[in-house]
Protein backbone atom coordinates (compact mmCIF):
# COMPACT_ATOMS: atom_id res chain seq x y z
CA UNK A 1 0.00 0.00 0.00
CA UNK A 2 1.21 3.68 -0.49
CA UNK A 3 2.54 5.41 2.40
CA UNK A 4 3.62 2.48 4.00
CA UNK A 5 6.74 1.22 4.40
CA UNK A 6 7.45 -2.60 3.31
CA UNK A 7 9.80 -4.32 6.38
CA UNK A 8 11.78 -7.90 5.17
CA UNK A 9 12.71 -9.89 8.52
CA UNK A 10 16.11 -10.86 7.72
CA UNK A 11 17.65 -14.45 8.90
CA UNK A 12 18.48 -15.13 12.03
CA UNK A 13 19.35 -18.03 14.35
CA UNK A 14 16.79 -19.29 16.25
CA UNK A 15 17.55 -19.05 20.22
CA UNK A 16 15.18 -21.40 21.48
CA UNK A 17 16.34 -24.31 18.79
CA UNK A 18 19.97 -23.36 19.65
CA UNK A 19 19.70 -22.86 23.66
CA UNK A 20 18.06 -26.44 23.85
CA UNK A 21 20.13 -28.29 21.33
CA UNK A 22 23.15 -27.15 24.07
CA UNK A 23 21.45 -27.69 27.35
CA UNK A 24 20.49 -31.05 25.85
CA UNK A 25 24.03 -31.80 24.96
CA UNK A 26 25.62 -30.62 27.98
CA UNK A 27 23.92 -33.16 29.21
CA UNK A 28 24.85 -36.19 27.67
CA UNK A 29 28.32 -34.56 27.58
CA UNK A 30 28.49 -34.74 31.48
CA UNK A 31 26.63 -38.61 31.89
CA UNK A 32 29.42 -39.34 29.24
CA UNK A 33 32.04 -38.27 30.76
CA UNK A 34 31.04 -40.13 34.02
CA UNK A 35 30.27 -43.43 32.76
CA UNK A 36 34.19 -42.95 30.59
CA UNK A 37 35.53 -42.21 33.98
CA UNK A 38 33.90 -44.77 35.72
CA UNK A 39 35.10 -47.30 33.05
CA UNK A 40 38.74 -46.48 33.94
CA UNK A 41 38.49 -46.56 37.04
CA UNK A 42 37.30 -49.64 37.24
CA UNK A 43 39.94 -51.15 34.68
CA UNK A 44 42.61 -48.83 37.10
CA UNK A 45 41.54 -50.79 40.23
CA UNK A 46 41.55 -54.23 38.00
CA UNK A 47 45.06 -53.32 36.96
CA UNK A 48 44.49 -53.28 33.23
CA UNK A 49 45.53 -49.49 32.38
CA UNK A 50 49.18 -50.65 33.57
CA UNK A 51 49.04 -54.12 31.57
CA UNK A 52 46.86 -53.42 28.31
CA UNK A 53 46.74 -57.45 27.44
CA UNK A 54 44.67 -58.18 29.70
CA UNK A 55 41.80 -57.02 27.92
CA UNK A 56 42.46 -59.69 25.68
CA UNK A 57 43.08 -62.40 28.24
CA UNK A 58 39.29 -62.70 29.57
CA UNK A 59 37.67 -65.09 27.17
CA UNK A 60 33.98 -63.41 28.19
CA UNK A 61 32.91 -60.07 27.84
CA UNK A 62 34.28 -57.27 30.31
CA UNK A 63 31.08 -55.21 31.70
CA UNK A 64 33.62 -52.53 32.17
CA UNK A 65 33.71 -52.21 28.17
CA UNK A 66 29.62 -50.91 28.05
CA UNK A 67 30.89 -48.07 30.24
CA UNK A 68 33.90 -47.01 28.60
CA UNK A 69 32.05 -47.21 24.88
CA UNK A 70 29.22 -46.16 26.42
CA UNK A 71 30.69 -42.82 27.72
CA UNK A 72 32.89 -42.33 25.15
CA UNK A 73 30.22 -42.29 22.17
CA UNK A 74 27.99 -40.23 24.57
CA UNK A 75 31.38 -38.05 25.35
CA UNK A 76 32.63 -37.53 21.77
CA UNK A 77 28.57 -36.75 20.67
CA UNK A 78 27.41 -34.15 23.30
CA UNK A 79 31.24 -32.40 23.01
CA UNK A 80 29.92 -32.04 19.28
CA UNK A 81 26.47 -30.74 19.57
CA UNK A 82 27.11 -28.37 22.80
CA UNK A 83 29.84 -26.46 21.00
CA UNK A 84 28.67 -26.78 17.92
CA UNK A 85 25.51 -25.02 19.11
CA UNK A 86 26.98 -22.48 21.36
CA UNK A 87 29.96 -21.82 18.81
CA UNK A 88 27.31 -21.87 15.76
CA UNK A 89 30.20 -24.42 13.90
CA UNK A 90 28.44 -25.97 11.01
CA UNK A 91 30.98 -28.45 11.35
CA UNK A 92 30.94 -29.48 14.58
CA UNK A 93 26.63 -29.47 13.72
CA UNK A 94 27.44 -31.31 10.85
CA UNK A 95 29.59 -33.79 12.33
CA UNK A 96 27.12 -34.41 15.76
CA UNK A 97 24.07 -34.74 13.31
CA UNK A 98 25.92 -37.67 10.49
CA UNK A 99 27.12 -39.57 13.61
CA UNK A 100 23.77 -39.59 15.27
CA UNK A 101 22.22 -40.47 11.74
CA UNK A 102 24.55 -43.20 11.66
CA UNK A 103 24.16 -44.69 15.11
CA UNK A 104 20.96 -44.78 14.40
CA UNK A 105 20.70 -46.12 11.07
CA UNK A 106 22.52 -49.31 12.59
CA UNK A 107 20.13 -49.13 15.67
CA UNK A 108 17.80 -49.78 12.67
CA UNK A 109 19.55 -52.35 11.13
CA UNK A 110 20.38 -54.21 13.89
CA UNK A 111 16.85 -54.44 14.74
CA UNK A 112 15.38 -55.74 11.67
CA UNK A 113 18.42 -58.53 11.30
CA UNK A 114 17.19 -59.61 15.19
CA UNK A 115 13.76 -59.99 13.58
CA UNK A 116 14.08 -61.82 10.52
CA UNK A 117 17.15 -64.53 11.92
CA UNK A 118 16.23 -65.06 14.96
CA UNK A 119 17.35 -68.68 15.11
CA UNK A 120 20.78 -67.46 14.09
CA UNK A 121 20.81 -65.13 16.89
CA UNK A 122 19.79 -67.47 19.82
CA UNK A 123 22.39 -69.24 18.54
CA UNK A 124 24.88 -66.51 18.89
CA UNK A 125 23.20 -65.70 22.24
CA UNK A 126 23.60 -69.53 23.61
CA UNK A 127 27.65 -69.67 21.88
CA UNK A 128 27.77 -65.82 23.91
CA UNK A 129 26.23 -67.40 27.31
CA UNK A 130 28.74 -70.42 27.15
CA UNK A 131 31.65 -68.26 26.49
CA UNK A 132 31.05 -65.97 29.71
CA UNK A 133 30.66 -69.23 31.76
CA UNK A 134 33.58 -70.40 30.77
CA UNK A 135 35.56 -67.23 32.42
CA UNK A 136 33.03 -66.87 35.23
CA UNK A 137 35.88 -66.57 37.47
CA UNK A 138 38.01 -64.92 35.95
CA UNK A 139 36.68 -61.37 36.07
CA UNK A 140 34.82 -60.35 39.67
CA UNK A 141 32.30 -57.77 37.07
CA UNK A 142 31.49 -60.38 35.01
CA UNK A 143 30.89 -62.91 38.03
CA UNK A 144 28.19 -60.13 38.89
CA UNK A 145 26.32 -59.81 35.81
CA UNK A 146 26.34 -63.46 35.32
CA UNK A 147 24.95 -63.60 38.85
CA UNK A 148 22.88 -60.66 38.24
CA UNK A 149 21.32 -62.30 35.11
CA UNK A 150 20.59 -65.53 36.39
CA UNK A 151 18.77 -64.16 39.42
CA UNK A 152 16.72 -61.82 37.67
CA UNK A 153 15.64 -64.28 35.03
CA UNK A 154 15.50 -67.05 37.53
CA UNK A 155 17.67 -69.06 35.39
CA UNK A 156 20.88 -71.12 35.10
CA UNK A 157 23.44 -71.14 31.94
CA UNK A 158 22.49 -71.05 28.66
CA UNK A 159 20.27 -73.83 28.13
CA UNK A 160 20.73 -75.30 31.99
CA UNK A 161 22.32 -76.05 34.85
CA UNK A 162 24.59 -78.54 32.62
CA UNK A 163 26.06 -75.33 30.91
CA UNK A 164 28.61 -75.29 34.32
CA UNK A 165 30.22 -77.94 33.01
CA UNK A 166 32.13 -75.98 30.76
CA UNK A 167 33.48 -73.70 33.52
CA UNK A 168 37.09 -76.06 35.39
CA UNK A 169 35.63 -75.22 38.65
CA UNK A 170 32.03 -76.44 38.01
CA UNK A 171 32.34 -79.18 36.04
CA UNK A 172 32.04 -82.69 37.37
CA UNK A 173 34.93 -84.30 36.18
CA UNK A 174 37.03 -87.06 38.40
CA UNK A 175 40.22 -84.79 38.23
CA UNK A 176 38.36 -81.39 39.01
CA UNK A 177 39.89 -80.91 42.56
CA UNK A 178 37.41 -77.57 43.08
CA UNK A 179 35.30 -77.62 46.20
CA UNK A 180 32.85 -76.42 43.79
CA UNK A 181 32.93 -79.36 41.29
CA UNK A 182 29.52 -80.81 40.11
CA UNK A 183 28.29 -77.72 41.24
CA UNK A 184 26.47 -74.33 39.95
CA UNK A 185 27.07 -70.58 41.72
CA UNK A 186 24.47 -69.48 43.97
CA UNK A 187 22.75 -67.15 41.90
CA UNK A 188 20.99 -70.48 40.49
CA UNK A 189 19.68 -70.93 43.73
CA UNK A 190 16.00 -70.86 44.69
CA UNK A 191 16.51 -68.42 47.18
CA UNK A 192 14.22 -69.34 50.39
CA UNK A 193 12.28 -66.48 51.47
CA UNK A 194 12.93 -66.23 55.33
CA UNK A 195 16.45 -66.73 55.21
CA UNK A 196 18.07 -63.32 55.82
CA UNK A 197 21.81 -64.05 55.01
CA UNK A 198 22.33 -65.11 51.41
CA UNK A 199 23.97 -68.44 50.95
CA UNK A 200 26.74 -68.53 48.78
CA UNK A 201 27.34 -72.23 49.12
CA UNK A 202 24.01 -73.33 48.15
CA UNK A 203 24.76 -74.48 44.72
CA UNK A 204 27.67 -77.48 46.17
CA UNK A 205 27.39 -80.73 44.83
CA UNK A 206 24.02 -79.82 43.33
CA UNK A 207 23.98 -81.10 39.90
CA UNK A 208 26.06 -84.51 41.77
CA UNK A 209 23.25 -84.74 43.87
CA UNK A 210 20.63 -84.28 41.33
CA UNK A 211 21.89 -87.17 39.68
CA UNK A 212 22.04 -89.46 42.31
CA UNK A 213 18.25 -88.33 43.21
CA UNK A 214 18.96 -87.15 46.83
CA UNK A 215 17.25 -83.55 45.75
CA UNK A 216 14.28 -82.75 43.90
CA UNK A 217 15.00 -80.93 40.83
CA UNK A 218 12.61 -78.57 40.28
CA UNK A 219 12.68 -77.26 44.24
CA UNK A 220 16.28 -76.64 44.53
CA UNK A 221 17.88 -74.49 41.79
CA UNK A 222 16.48 -73.19 38.62
CA UNK A 223 16.50 -75.21 35.62
CA UNK A 224 15.51 -73.23 32.87
CA UNK A 225 17.94 -71.48 30.29
CA UNK A 226 18.75 -68.07 30.29
CA UNK A 227 18.10 -67.37 26.82
CA UNK A 228 14.99 -69.34 26.99
CA UNK A 229 14.51 -66.92 29.90
CA UNK A 230 15.20 -63.78 28.12
CA UNK A 231 12.68 -64.91 25.20
CA UNK A 232 9.60 -64.84 27.26
CA UNK A 233 11.15 -62.24 29.42
CA UNK A 234 10.94 -59.92 26.13
CA UNK A 235 7.45 -61.22 24.71
CA UNK A 236 5.82 -60.24 28.47
CA UNK A 237 7.66 -56.40 28.48
CA UNK A 238 7.43 -56.37 24.53
CA UNK A 239 5.42 -53.07 24.21
CA UNK A 240 7.54 -51.35 27.09
CA UNK A 241 10.81 -52.44 25.59
CA UNK A 242 9.59 -51.49 21.77
CA UNK A 243 8.59 -47.88 23.51
CA UNK A 244 11.88 -47.63 24.78
CA UNK A 245 13.24 -48.22 21.59
CA UNK A 246 10.49 -45.97 19.97
CA UNK A 247 11.63 -43.34 22.32
CA UNK A 248 15.33 -43.42 21.44
CA UNK A 249 14.71 -43.14 18.03
CA UNK A 250 12.30 -40.35 17.77
CA UNK A 251 15.21 -38.38 20.24
CA UNK A 252 17.68 -39.20 17.99
CA UNK A 253 15.82 -38.07 14.83
CA UNK A 254 14.38 -34.71 16.98
CA UNK A 255 18.46 -34.01 17.69
CA UNK A 256 19.38 -35.21 13.91
CA UNK A 257 16.56 -32.37 12.97
CA UNK A 258 17.35 -30.01 15.48
CA UNK A 259 21.03 -29.76 14.28
CA UNK A 260 20.39 -29.81 10.78
CA UNK A 261 17.79 -26.23 10.86
CA UNK A 262 20.62 -24.51 13.00
CA UNK A 263 22.89 -25.51 10.22
CA UNK A 264 20.39 -23.92 7.76
CA UNK A 265 19.92 -20.73 9.98
CA UNK A 266 23.75 -20.22 10.29
CA UNK A 267 24.19 -20.97 6.49
CA UNK A 268 21.42 -18.49 5.52
CA UNK A 269 22.32 -15.52 8.08
CA UNK A 270 26.06 -15.82 6.24
CA UNK A 271 24.78 -15.81 3.24
CA UNK A 272 22.72 -13.03 4.42
CA UNK A 273 25.80 -10.90 5.55
CA UNK A 274 27.75 -12.12 2.59
CA UNK A 275 25.23 -9.99 0.21
CA UNK A 276 24.46 -7.56 2.58
CA UNK A 277 28.88 -6.72 2.39
CA UNK A 278 28.58 -7.15 -1.42
CA UNK A 279 26.00 -4.44 -2.07
CA UNK A 280 28.11 -2.10 0.21
CA UNK A 281 30.97 -2.25 -1.28
CA UNK A 282 28.99 -1.70 -4.76
CA UNK A 283 26.89 0.70 -3.60
CA UNK A 284 29.59 2.69 -1.22
CA UNK A 285 32.94 2.14 -2.45
CA UNK A 286 32.59 1.43 -6.06
CA UNK A 287 32.64 5.34 -7.79
CA UNK A 288 30.31 5.94 -10.49
CA UNK A 289 31.56 8.15 -13.51
CA UNK A 290 29.88 11.43 -12.17
CA UNK A 291 31.57 11.25 -9.37
CA UNK A 292 34.81 10.71 -10.86
CA UNK A 293 33.93 13.10 -13.01
CA UNK A 294 33.03 15.59 -9.99
CA UNK A 295 36.39 15.23 -8.56
CA UNK A 296 38.12 15.53 -11.60
CA UNK A 297 37.68 19.30 -12.15
CA UNK A 298 36.16 21.34 -14.70
CA UNK A 299 39.34 21.70 -16.62
CA UNK A 300 39.70 17.80 -16.76
CA UNK A 301 36.10 17.51 -17.42
CA UNK A 302 36.14 19.59 -20.19
CA UNK A 303 37.79 17.43 -21.94
CA UNK A 304 36.57 13.89 -20.83
CA UNK A 305 35.02 12.19 -23.99
CA UNK A 306 36.80 14.62 -26.54
CA UNK A 307 38.27 12.97 -29.71
CA UNK A 308 42.34 12.35 -29.46
CA UNK A 309 42.22 13.22 -25.90
CA UNK A 310 43.28 10.69 -23.06
CA UNK A 311 40.90 10.04 -19.64
CA UNK A 312 41.95 12.47 -16.79
CA UNK A 313 45.30 10.80 -14.77
CA UNK A 314 44.98 8.60 -12.23
CA UNK A 315 45.38 11.47 -9.87
CA UNK A 316 42.25 13.06 -10.12
CA UNK A 317 40.99 9.86 -8.61
CA UNK A 318 42.40 10.69 -5.58
CA UNK A 319 41.29 13.98 -5.13
CA UNK A 320 38.97 13.41 -2.18
CA UNK A 321 41.61 12.23 0.01
CA UNK A 322 41.82 8.73 -1.40
CA UNK A 323 38.08 7.60 -0.79
CA UNK A 324 38.13 5.99 -3.95
CA UNK A 325 39.93 3.21 -6.01
CA UNK A 326 41.51 3.45 -9.11
CA UNK A 327 38.76 2.99 -11.57
CA UNK A 328 38.44 -0.39 -13.69
CA UNK A 329 37.65 -0.98 -17.63
CA UNK A 330 34.18 -1.25 -16.87
CA UNK A 331 33.66 1.95 -14.86
CA UNK A 332 34.43 3.48 -18.44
Amino acid sequence: MPGKHQHFQEPEVGCCGKYFLFGFNIVFWVLGALFLAIGLWAWGEKGVLSNISALTDLGGLDPVWLFVVVGGVMSVLGFAGCIGALRENTFLLKFFSVFLGLIFFLELAAGILAFVFKDWIRDQLNLFINNNVKAYRDDIDLQNLIDFAQEYWSCCGARGPNDWNLNIYFNCTDLNPSRERCGVPFSCCIRDPAEDVLNTQCGYDVRLKLVRGELEQQGFIHTKGCVGQFEKWLQDNLIVVAGVFVGIALLQIFGICLAQNLVSDIKAVKANWSKWNDDFENHWLTPTVSEVLSTAGPQQNSVIGSPGLAPPSRHAFFGLGGLYPEPTFKNW
